[in-house]
């Protein structure tokens, strides 16, 4: 994938969409490292686009939560065990309140 540096996209635009018309997608980095990753769009394509990049965030949330409860024992919890927890947050919350 084509890199771009902050500076060029600030100091040579055209040619920064010139790379995204002919590459699709470019990495933007500052400093030598990645800040954003850039990707050709229209307007036509643009709330498509805009959705899949939303659902692969989503998607990558949901990995790191998955992995999270494997660390720490919780993807073993049963129904009952899971319940109970809800019904004593649940509980928490209205004697706080």
């Amino acid at each position: 994938m084509k890199t771009l540096t902050i500076r060029d996209l600030r100091t040579r635009p055209r040619q920064a969409q010139k790379t995204l018309a002919r590459e699709g997608s470019a990495v933007l980095t500052s400093n030598g490292k990645p800040v954003a990753l850039m990707l050709r769009v229209d307007e036509d394509s643009l709330p498509e686009t805009v959705e899949t990049v939303r659902r692969a965030r989503a998607l990558a949330a949901l990995r790191e939560i998955r992995a999270d409860a494997r660390k720490r024992g919780l993807d073993r919890l049963g129904g009952r065990k899971i319940d109970a927890i809800i019904a004593a947050s649940r509980k928490g919350r209205r004697s706080s309140s």
